[in-house]
């Protein structure tokens, strides 16, 4: 399905890629924080004070702007002011997970969750979920899903990370305040994503890499069969990935040979992807919304794609369907006792209508 990512400051899409995203600094935008603002008047009962408002309200204009410490000592000064309000400490929480600062951020979460006046579902334990997810404190992470309302496996004093959740596949926006490039992959629980695309080397992301995501969705891609998937803002590296990523340039006589190389790096347990087919150029408004996961196939130009001729991007999102191009870029995630043995193989398998050369490892 591909990756989208930006031009200029667009985002690339799974691959896919997009514009904008980030304000002043590269800081998270409004868009990644306004849950906590949300948050702010969220009880009617024990309004908070004046003073209260006055500092929680400049805090999260500082957040605006990157001045991570300085609202600190703003929400600081406003759980000492409200320490009974959850509210106190789910924006404290809120502003150590921009800062990824987990120990603090778990610590803030408990004290928000403790003073909560309901039981399930509330975002107090999402946040909670992430720091745990953070820090491998999987009793804790297994304890914040279920009260968000979550089946999670096994008992809630396990210590090992809990798996079989089935969460299925999702898009995830790698480098969300850089070069963004959404990627898809499986989830392995509320907030880790495994990459299973071959994103490109401007994310600085591998295959097979786990990253820690954000909670709340930034666009959907959709399915033909009209399925619907989120997408969500990596937070950090979880986990790296050993595979590294090689780009090399394809001489495919047509379709079937391209996809044949995918097939036998699959068989393998690795990876290739024709990024000249899979890369769509993506603006921030289309990346951020409701998109056709795959588009490009018919007699039309993709309205969404923002790719410039001459630039690299999807060929088949900027042709009229009946063109087939041999020479394709092709990005691998394979050893290297390993890549050129596959490439090699592949070839073999149909010399007439096949080559490879300029083999790069990029990242």
């Amino acid at each position: 399905m591909g990756n989208e990512r930006p031009r200029g400051r667009t985002w690339f899409d799974a691959q896919e890629r997009v514009s904008g995203g980030t304000g002043r600094h590269g800081q998270p935008t409004v868009r990644n924080w306004q849950a906590g603002i949300v948050r702010i008047f969220g009880k009617g009962r024990n309004r908070p004070s004046a003073s209260w408002r006055q500092a929680t309200d400049r805090a999260f204009t500082l957040i605006g702007d990157g001045r991570y410490e300085d609202a600190g000592a703003l929400l600081t000064r406003a759980a000492d002011l409200e320490p009974w309000l959850s509210e106190s400490w789910f924006n404290l929480a809120l502003l150590h997970k921009f800062r990824h600062d987990w120990e603090q951020a778990r610590a803030a979460g408990l004290r928000a969750v403790a003073l909560l006046d309901r039981d399930l579902g509330a975002p107090d334990w999402w946040n909670v979920g992430i720091a745990a997810t953070a820090l491998q404190d999987w009793p804790l992470a297994r304890r914040a899903w279920q009260a968000y309302g979550l089946r999670t496996p096994g008992d809630a004093t396990d210590a090992g990370e809990p798996l079989g959740m089935d969460l299925g596949s999702a898009a995830v926006r790698l480098s969300p305040e850089g070069e963004a490039e959404v990627v898809w992959g499986r989830r392995l629980d509320p907030a880790r994503i495994e990459v299973l695309s071959i994103p490109l080397p401007s994310s600085g992301r591998r295959w097979g890499e786990v990253v820690l995501h954000d909670g709340v969705p930034h666009g959907e891609r959709t399915t033909a069969a009209g399925h619907a998937y989120p997408v969500f803002d990596e937070i950090e590296l979880w986990a790296p990935s050993p595979v590294p990523t090689w780009v090399v340039l394809l001489e495919a006589a047509t379709e079937a040979d391209r996809d044949a190389l995918e097939q036998l790096a699959a068989d393998a347990g690795f990876a290739a992807e024709d990024w000249s087919s899979s890369v769509r150029l993506l603006c921030r408004m289309c990346s951020e919304s409701r998109m056709p996961s795959d588009e490009g196939d018919g007699e039309h130009l993709d309205p969404h794609d923002h790719s410039e001729p001459g630039h690299p991007g999807p060929l088949g999102h900027r042709t009229d369907g009946q063109l087939w191009v041999p020479e394709r870029e092709c990005g691998v995630a394979a050893p290297a006792a390993l890549v050129r043995g596959l490439l090699d193989g592949w070839v073999a398998d149909s010399p007439d209508s096949r080559d490879w050369r300029d083999l790069e490892e990029v990242c």
